[in-house]
């Protein structure tokens, strides 16, 4: 029978067997991560399999008296490493690389947003290693073998094959360095060579001397002018600062009807009687809701690797609860997860809040995903506000949602609407469920805020943290599900697109057509309570008196990336073979990113790195 003696001749050369099962995994791979983007399968066997082979060749080299025991290890880890490429960019829509290991904590408290994400057919990649470790541990004539195949190749036909392999690594790698797209990268090293060239890699960032790094300099890179009378220049003067950082929170929810009902009534009803900025951009990186937390209360841009609260909660931050506190205010975040999930114990610090609520003061009532529900979180917060208020102090609170957080799969007691069929069993279906009931908290908090005087008294800012719905974790019918909201296909600005509303006593409010970020709500809130930040580097900018603006991007987008007014513009190797995707859909016009707008970008990303690195260690202390 030829097919069993080809059968044997292969498995007599494991070399060769282990090699066309890497073949298949990589292929895995290929389908879900670069598969949409125009990679051809042929580009990452070709990329993907020399590594293999380089580290074959070791175990024939090297360990060849355990040579299965070698090849199942290798095996393993190198199944593991495509494992976790295909989770990480199904949840964040990047390569994951050895800097996100700082994250391997987190995965027990978001595990069922991990495991909303897992395809059965991912795990098609560990068959090999069950089926040969349950054969080795249970037949014989496997571990016979094991000790047949324990042989001595020939050396000469191993060190050139690691010679060989070795080359066409570095030639895989060597073309790609100067690319400042990290995706191309990787598709274009190979996954291995790609991890491998992160490890060593040196920072490829303009660096800065931290003395030269001015608010002067930030200005002029940004292209704004401080006006000599700001508009709404202590407009809120002596009032409190209460921040409401909603959960997964995108700006399409605004003003949307399914069958005539409202999603979000209460954020509608709030867009239009407040100043509504819908062009308004997450800056967030791998730490989600705590890199919002940090880039708002500090309009500083995340770290180049990692959250900024494992990154700079060692460092003594500026911020926007010290600037208060020095203006008089009391300050307090409120948050229903324990502190230490991650690291928002040594980040509260580093930016120096006064005091903290977390599980501890919310406790396990009413469970929504795994903390305190946001009417636990909302209710219990209006009466400290209510308390806070009466002392005749002012005071800064943010507050922190939860229960919009994917992977939406709220209780049946707390789903408030019924959807058409069409949206059941899809996580817009379920995004929509829970992000109506978050609505429904948050009506009742204003409410109670209403109640107690404290509404009136004070400025509310409401913004999204982070996207909800990325376009690389959805299906075909959830993404024709988005494509009918937008009516064209939902793409990578609708997915960073998430509301910014302000509430200012007294006025009106109107809808502002300019752009802003995360990192503008500092300067903005400040200006409102006629805080100067003349004396203090911020990166964001108001945007009451501003209204030409741009914000650098990184990690949910590759480095020197930023959207404008035009456009979210995603560099290639550098600015020539950028592409620009339009705020509205549509096609973009040629220059509708400067390459001016592109360098500016990329040296304010750099000087915020290199002051946020020079700033001198903590020695606060916080209460909870």
């Amino acid at each position: 029978m030829p097919f069993l003696h080809r059968l044997r001749a292969v498995l007599s050369k494991p070399f060769l067997f282990f090699t066309l099962i890497m073949a298949v995994k990589l292929a895995v791979v290929w389908s879900v991560v670069f598969h949409g983007s125009g990679s051809s399968l042929w580009l990452m066997l070709a990329t993907g399999i020399p590594s293999v082979w380089f580290l074959f060749c070791l175990v024939e080299l090297a360990l060849y008296r355990r040579k299965l025991g070698a090849y199942l290890v290798f095996d393993l880890i190198l199944t593991g490493i495509y494992f976790a490429v295909i989770m990480y960019y199904k949840y964040f829509g990047v390569i994951v690389t050895f800097h996100e290991l700082r994250q391997v904590n987190q995965v027990s408290d978001v595990n069922s947003s991990v495991i909303s994400l897992l395809a059965p057919y991912y795990l098609f990649i560990f068959t090999d290693i069950v089926v040969l470790g349950g054969l080795l541990l249970f037949r014989r004539k496997a571990r016979a073998w094991g000790r047949r195949i324990a042989v001595r190749g020939r050396r000469s036909w191993a060190g050139a094959g690691t010679a060989v392999s070795l080359a066409a690594c570095i030639g895989s790698i060597v073309p790609h360095m100067d690319s400042m797209n990290e995706f191309m990268q990787a598709q274009g090293m190979g996954i291995l060579n790609y991890e491998v060239y992160v490890a060593f890699a040196k920072p490829t960032m303009p660096a800065f001397n931290s003395v030269d790094v001015t608010q002067e300099k930030i200005d002029r890179a940004k292209g704004v002018a401080q006006p000599a009378k700001p508009a709404l220049w202590q407009a809120a003067q002596g009032k409190n600062l209460i921040i409401i950082q909603l959960e997964a929170f995108q700006n399409f929810l605004i003003g949307l009807k399914i069958d005539g009902k409202e999603i979000t009534p209460n954020m509608n009803a709030l867009a239009d009687r407040s100043y509504y900025f819908p062009h308004f951009f997450q800056q967030v990186g791998p730490g989600n809701t705590s890199d919002a937390e940090f880039v708002v209360n500090t309009s500083l841009y995340i770290p180049p690797n990692g959250a900024a609260a494992e990154i700079y909660a060692d460092k003594a931050l500026p911020s926007m609860p010290k600037r208060l506190a020095a203006a008089g205010y009391d300050t307090a975040t409120f948050h229903t997860n324990d502190v230490s999930f991650w690291n928002r114990d040594q980040l509260y610090q580093a930016l120096g809040w006064g005091t903290y609520y977390d599980h501890g003061f919310f406790g396990d009532e009413d469970p929504v995903m795994f903390a305190a529900s946001d009417e636990v979180l909302y209710d219990k917060t209006a009466a400290k506000l209510a308390e806070m208020d009466r002392s005749g102090k002012p005071f800064y609170a943010q507050v922190i949602s939860m229960s919009g957080h994917h992977p939406f799969g709220i209780p049946e007691r707390k789903v408030r609407i019924g959807l058409p069929e069409q949206y059941r069993d899809t996580m817009v279906g379920d995004y929509l469920e829970a992000q109506n009931y978050a609505d429904f908290a948050l009506g009742q908090f204003i409410a109670k805020l209403k109640a107690s005087g404290v509404w009136e008294n004070s400025v509310v800012v409401l913004y999204g943290d982070h996207q909800g719905l990325p376009i690389y974790s959805l299906n075909s019918r959830e993404r024709e599900l988005m494509n009918g909201f937008y009516k064209r296909e939902y793409g990578v600005t609708d997915m960073m697109n998430i509301p910014l509303i302000v509430s200012v006593p007294g006025k009106d409010g109107q809808q502002m057509e300019q752009i802003g970020g995360q990192s503008d709500i500092f300067p903005t809130a400040a200006n409102l309570l006629g805080i100067s930040l003349n004396d203090q580097l911020h990166f964001g900018q108001d945007l009451f008196n501003q209204t030409v603006n741009f914000l650098p991007q990184r990690y949910y987008l590759p480095s020197g990336s930023l959207i404008t007014g035009q456009g979210a513009f995603v560099p290639g190797t550098g600015y020539e073979d950028g592409t620009v995707y339009p705020l509205n859909g549509g096609a973009a016009s040629a220059g509708a990113v400067t390459r001016d707008e592109f360098e500016r970008a990329y040296e304010l990303i750099g000087m915020s790195d290199s002051y946020a690195a020079s700033l001198p260690e903590r020695k606060s202390a916080i209460k909870g």
